[in-house]
C-alpha cells in the first residue's frame, strides 16, 4: 500500500488504492439495499460463499420474534466449510495456522494437517460418548489442541463451551455445572509471563464438585507433573495414537439452527448467562464480517490477538479465518514478555498484514514508548484493528502512527459475545473518526434513542439499539428463554428492538460513538458523563498509561467521581500530580467533569477481552460485595 493519505482535521480518508482493492467499495450503496431486502442480501452472500447439503426453505424466520431463525430448513456444518470443502482444493496445502509458544517454539498447520488432527480428535470424543447435542468444556491456553478441539466437537455435532485459562475452581466448576458437560479437555499446564499456569490442578479442584463430567482429556504442554484420575483421564497424546482415532471421521449432518456452542458471558448480577449460538447464521455471519471488514486476501496473514476463550477468538481466531481459507497466527503468552517488543518482533518475523487487537493491549504497549516497536520492521501491516471497548482517541493515534506508520486504517469494531460478530464497524473504504466505530456493518439498523424510543439529538447521549435481527445473532440463554428476553428484548418490548447495554452518541454525520454500559454512565449535579470520556481526557495526559472512572455517590453532587490511573514509565505518583490530573481533565471536558479523588494503581479488573470492571472498583470503593468476579482475567 502506497503512503498516499489524507487526515483532514480529526477525520483520516482512505488511500485511493484501499478503496480499490476492498471487497466492497461502497459503503452507502450496499447499506442501503441490505436494509431495503435483509432476506435478500444475506440469501444471496449464503448462497454465493457457503456450501450447504440442503438448502433453506426460509431465510428468516420472524414468525416467534424474539426467538428468530435463519436459513431455516438448511443442512449445513459450519466445519464442512471450514475444513471439508478445502480438502478438494489448493488450499489444502496452504497454512491454515502458525503457532508460537511464549518459550520460542513454532508449529505450522496446513490445511490438511490440521483437518487430520480435527478428525482424529472428533473419532476421538466419539468413543468416549460424545453424541449430537452433548456439551464438552474445553479449559486451557492459547495453544493449537484448543482450536483443533473446538472444531472437533463442532464436526461431531457437541456443543464446545470454551473457558478461558485463566478463571478460577469456581468459574470453571460453576460452567461446568450449568452446562452439564460429559467430557472436559484440559492441559497440564499454559505459560504464561513466564510462569505455568496449572490448569490441570485447577480443573482436578473444579471436578472434586462437579458430577457431570466422564471423562478428561489432558494435552502435555508444560511438562510438570500432575495428577491423573484413573478411569476418567487421559493423554491426549496417548488417545491420538491409538485406532480410535480415526482420520476418516465424518462430518455430521446439523440443522442450520442446531446448536454450535455456549460461551458464558457475566452480567452486572446474577450468574454467568450461557449465551448460545447456531451453525448456519453465525458461519454467514461470522465469515462475510471478516471479509468485509479486514479485507483478508489469499496472501494475507491474519492474526487476531485475543484469546480463544473469548467471543473473539471464537469468531475471529477459529471459524471465520478457515471458512474463509485464510492463514492465521496464534501466539501463546503475554505481549511484554520477555520484553515489551515481543508482538513486535513476531509481526516482523511473520510478515503480519493484519493485526486486530484490544484498546487496553494498546495502551499497555504505549507506556513503554515508541523506540520497542521502531526496532522493527512493522511494514508488512497493511490493517489494523480494534475491539472489546471503545478505543480512546490518543491510543488510536498512536497505534496508527507508531504501529501502521500512517498508512494502516484502524478497523475499530463494536460488538459482543450475543451478537457473535461485528455490528459497528467501519469498511475499509470508509472514512475514520478516531475513537468511533463509525456506523453499522451493511444491514444493520442501529440507533441511538432516548428512554421512550425517540432518537436523540445529534451528541446527545442514548441507548443503543439494534432495530432488526442479524444472522449470527444469539438464540437463547441456554436453559433460561426468559431471561433472554428479559435481558435483551424487553426494554424496548413495542418497537421490537434489542438492547445491548450500551450507551452511545450519534454525531451529525451519523457515526456511533458508544460511550460504555449503561451502569458505566456517572452522574453529576445532573449532568449525565460517560466514564469512557473522562478516562479519555485522563489518557490524553502524557503522565496516564490507563484509567478507569466511577462514580462515588455525594449527598451534595448526587455522584462524584474517583479516578484510578496506570501511569507511564517516568511518572510517580504525587499530590501535585494529582491536582495538574485534575486540570487537565478540566480543560479537557469542563469543571463539571473533574474527579474530586485519583488513586495511582499499577492495574485494573479486567475482563479477558480487556474491558475493565468499574462495578468492582465501585464495590470496592462502597465496601459492597464484589459479586461474580469469573470474568476476571487476572
Amino acid at each position: 500500500m502506497a503512503d498516499e493519505k489524507k487526515m483532514v482535521g480529526d477525520v483520516y480518508f482512505p488511500a485511493p488504492e484501499v478503496i480499490a482493492n476492498a471487497h466492497i467499495k461502497d459503503y452507502e450503496k450496499v447499506h442501503a439495499e441490505a436494509l431495503a431486502d435483509l432476506p435478500g442480501f444475506w440469501g444471496k452472500i449464503a448462497t454465493e460463499n457457503f456450501e450447504w447439503y440442503q438448502p433453506w426453505e426460509t431465510v428468516l424466520d420472524e414468525s416467534n420474534a424474539p426467538f428468530y431463525k435463519w436459513f431455516v430448513g438448511a443442512k449445513v456444518n459450519i466445519i464442512h466449510n471450514a475444513l471439508d470443502r478445502h480438502m478438494r482444493t489448493a488450499v489444502r496445502n496452504k497454512a491454515a495456522l502458525l503457532f508460537e509458544g511464549e518459550k520460542g517454539d513454532t508449529r505450522v498447520y496446513t490445511y490438511q494437517q490440521l483437518n487430520y488432527e480435527v478428525s482424529k480428535f472428533a473419532s476421538v470424543l466419539r468413543s468416549l460418548g460424545v453424541q449430537k447435542g452433548d456439551r464438552v468444556t474445553i479449559y486451557m491456553g492459547r495453544i493449537p489442541e484448543l482450536m483443533i478441539a473446538m472444531l472437533a466437537c463442532a464436526k461431531i455435532g457437541a456443543m464446545h463451551s470454551v473457558v478461558y485459562g485463566g478463571f478460577s475452581t469456581e468459574a470453571l466448576h460453576g460452567r461446568i455445572e450449568d452446562s452439564a458437560s460429559k467430557v472436559l479437555v484440559t492441559a497440564d499446564g499454559a505459560w504464561l509471563r513466564g510462569s505455568i499456569v496449572p490448569l490441570k490442578q485447577i480443573a482436578n479442584e473444579a471436578l472434586e464438585r462437579a458430577g457431570t463430567i466422564q471423562s478428561v482429556v489432558t494435552v502435555k504442554r508444560t511438562g510438570q507433573e500432575v495428577e491423573m484420575v484413573s478411569g476418567r483421564d487421559h493423554w491426549y497424546h496417548d488417545l491420538m495414537a491409538l485406532p480410535i482415532a480415526d482420520p476418516k471421521a465424518p462430518t455430521e449432518v446439523m440443522d442450520a439452527e442446531d446448536p454450535l456452542y455456549i460461551l458464558y458471558t457475566s452480567g452486572t448480577t446474577g450468574k454467568p448467562k450461557a449465551i448460545l449460538h447456531t451453525h448456519g447464521g453465525y458461519m454467514v455471519g461470522t465469515a462475510t464480517t471478516l471479509k468485509w471488514v479486514f479485507d483478508i486476501k489469499a496472501d494475507d496473514i491474519w492474526w487476531c490477538a485475543a484469546d480463544p476463550g473469548w467471543v473473539t477468538g471464537h469468531s475471529y481466531i477459529v471459524y471465520a479465518p478457515l471458512i474463509l481459507g485464510a492463514t492465521s497466527f496464534m501466539y501463546e503468552g503475554a505481549p511484554t514478555h520477555p520484553y515489551p517488543d515481543r508482538w513486535w518482533s513476531m509481526v516482523a518475523k511473520y510478515g503480519i498484514t493484519i493485526l486486530y487487537t484490544a484498546p487496553t493491549a494498546i495502551r499497555g504497549l504505549m507506556r513503554f514508548g515508541e523506540s520497542w516497536p521502531n526496532r522493527h520492521d512493522l511494514s508488512s501491516l497493511r490493517l489494523l484493528g480494534s475491539v472489546g471497548e471503545p478505543i480512546n482517541p490518543e491510543a488510536w493515534k498512536w497505534y496508527h502512527r507508531v504501529i501502521g506508520k500512517e498508512k494502516c486504517p484502524i478497523m475499530d469494531t463494536w460488538w459482543q459475545t450475543e451478537t457473535g460478530h461485528f455490528m459497528i464497524t467501519p469498511l475499509p473504504c470508509v472514512p475514520l473518526k478516531p475513537g468511533s466505530g463509525t456506523r453499522g456493518f451493511p444491514g444493520v439498523d442501529l440507533d441511538v434513542v432516548d428512554e421512550d424510543g425517540e432518537p436523540v439529538a445529534a451528541n446527545e447521549e442514548g441507548f443503543l439499539v439494534i432495530k432488526n435481527p442479524w444472522p449470527g445473532m444469539l438464540r437463547t440463554i441456554l436453559g433460561d428463554p426468559d431471561r433472554y428476553v428479559q435481558q435483551y428484548w424487553t426494554r424496548f418490548q413495542e418497537q421490537g428492538w434489542y438492547l445491548p447495554g450500551d450507551s452511545a452518541k450519534k454525531d451529525e454525520d451519523g457515526y456511533i460513538w458508544v460511550i460504555g454500559r449503561i451502569d458505566d454512565v456517572i452522574k453529576v449535579s445532573g449532568y449525565r458523563l460517560g466514564t469512557a470520556e473522562i478516562e479519555s481526557a485522563l489518557v490524553s495526559h502524557e503522565a496516564v498509561a490507563e484509567a478507569a472512572c466511577i462514580g462515588v455517590p455525594d449527598e451534595l453532587k448526587g455522584n462524584i467521581i474517583k479516578a484510578y490511573c496506570i501511569l507511564r514509565q517516568g511518572f510517580e505518583g504525587s499530590e501535585k500530580l494529582e491536582m495538574a490530573l485534575r486540570d487537565h481533565v478540566g480543560h479537557e471536558m469542563g469543571p463539571i467533569a473533574k474527579p474530586a479523588t485519583i488513586d495511582f494503581v499499577d492495574s485494573l479488573p479486567k475482563t479477558r477481552s480487556g474491558k475493565i470492571m468499574r462495578r468492582v472498583l465501585k464495590a470496592q470503593a462502597l465496601g459492597q460485595e464484589l459479586g461474580d468476579l469469573s470474568t476476571l482475567a487476572d
